[in-house]
Formats: C-alpha cells, sequence, structure tokens
C-alpha cells in the first residue's frame, strides 16, 4: 500500500549516487516532519478512542461471547483509510500539493483513531515499548535506505507482489484461525514492511532529483512520501506488537 507515485513521477532514471545538498536535505526533512506530527496525532487519537469509554464505545464493542469487534461506526474508521488510499491512486494522480495534504491527514486521523483497539487488547507498557522499538528500527531502515548505494528500484514490485499476498493470507487466515498461518504472516510482515522503510527513503531521495526544483510537486512530494512512510511505520508497529505485546 505504500508505493505511491501520485503527483511526481517515479524516478527511474535517477542516480543513487547523487551528491547530497542542502535542497535534498531541507526535502527529506519536510518529510520526517510531518510524518513525526502524524505519528503524534495519530498517537493521540488512538489513545483517545482506546481510553475514553464514551469515545471508545462508539467504535468498538464485545459480543456476548467476550470477543472485541467493531460497530458500524468503527468499520467505516477502519476502512476508509484504504478507501481513500485506493481511491486517490485513480482521483488524485496530479492531485496539487493542498489536496495531497488534506489526504494525509485525513488518513493520519482516521487510521490513529482506529488503533485505538490496541489499548483494548494489549497493555500500555508493552504498547509503548514497542512503539519505541518500531522507532529505532525505522530510524536505522530509514538511515541505510538514504544512504546506501545499492539500487533498490526493483525492489518496488517485489515488496508490493508481497503485501498483496500478505493481505491475501491475513483474509484467508480469518477463517483457518490457524495460530502457526498467524505467525508466519506476522514474521512475513515485519519483513516486508521493513524493506519498504527502505525502499521508500531510497525512492523519495531519488524523487527529489527527478522534480527538478519544481516546488509545487515537490510539496505534493513531500505528503506523499511521508504518507507511505507513515503506513510503513503503522504496519511494522502493529506486526511487532503482535510479537511483542503483553495483552491485558
Amino acid at each position: 500500500m505504500s508505493d505511491f507515485n501520485n503527483g511526481y513521477s517515479r524516478p527511474v532514471e535517477a542516480s543513487a549516487d547523487t551528491s547530497v545538498d542542502a535542497g535534498l536535505r531541507a526535502f527529506m526533512l519536510g518529510v520526517y516532519n510531518k510524518l513525526a506530527l502524524g505519528l503524534l496525532l495519530a498517537a493521540a487519537l488512538a489513545w483517545t478512542t482506546g481510553n475514553v469509554p464514551e469515545v471508545s464505545s462508539l467504535l468498538f464493542t464485545r459480543t456476548a461471547e467476550g470477543i472485541l469487534t467493531y460497530t458500524t461506526l468503527g468499520m467505516i474508521v477502519a476502512f476508509s483509510p484504504l478507501v481513500m488510499i485506493f481511491g486517490s491512486m485513480f482521483f488524485m494522480r496530479n492531485a496539487g500539493p493542498g489536496a495531497a495534504n488534506i489526504l494525509y491527514w485525513l488518513v493520519v486521523m482516521t487510521i490513529g483513531a482506529g488503533l485505538g483497539v490496541i489499548f483494548l487488547i494489549y497493555t500500555g507498557a508493552s504498547i509503548v515499548s514497542t512503539f519505541l522499538i518500531t522507532a529505532a528500527a525505522f530510524g536505522a531502515l530509514s538511515l541505510w535506505g538514504y544512504t546506501t548505494k545499492r539500487n533498490m528500484t526493483g525492489w518496488g514490485s517485489f515488496l508490493i507482489m508481497g503485501v498483496i499476498g500478505l493481505l491475501i493470507a491475513m483474509v484467508v487466515n480469518m477463517f483457518l484461525q490457524s495460530p502457526m498461518m498467524y505467525f508466519v504472516i506476522n514474521a512475513v510482515g515485519v519483513l516486508l514492511f521493513s524493506g519498504l522503510i527502505a525502499y521508500d527513503t531510497q525512492r523519495l531521495k531519488l524523487t527529489y532529483y527527478t522534480l527538478g526544483g519544481n516546488q509545487a510537486a515537490m510539496s505534493s512530494a513531500t505528503s506523499w512520501g511521508a504518507l507511505a512512510l507513515f503506513i510503513n511505520f503503522v504496519n511494522l508497529f502493529q506486526f511487532l506488537l503482535s510479537f511483542l505485546g503483553s495483552r491485558e
């Protein structure tokens, strides 16, 4: 889901060996700043929807058997990011900076609100510790993607196909309820989204040179790049939480 190419062209011919300059640093800093603000907002919304009973009851409920599930509003919140992301691929291919920015914050807010469910499943301490581990892993992977001389252009199709296969496996396991398959899905998820963090970081770096100083395009690219990295971060966090999280 993170292979966004909206609003700017995919940098196929650009060289990963291009020297770093002030413009690139400013561009990447803009992406990371927007990502950091998005994560803070999402975390605040997740805490609110998971810990404030009046809000939590609007999105989540338990069946008579005690199984945690979504309300109708919760289902809308949970699936709206997918609808917006896939819709943007068809209807926002040439979106301006304003539209790309609005989409970014809408996706951040709906994902953040939906993440409140983790506070009903896992202990607060394990959520915080896993978030910090994810942040450290993200930083290392993004730094590697930024500095490596290896051309990762060919990784994109493989990683996206892997994510599609992962989604199919997750749907299948909803019916099979296989613990082994659940373990494999989470392990593969960690690997795929780790790869996507490095890949998307390098792709953003190359995109900067492809845009040739077009300020409007770079403003849009900042939002699309932050969105890709935000989704990668959240997915990596969730898969790691399935391994490291202590349940309530």
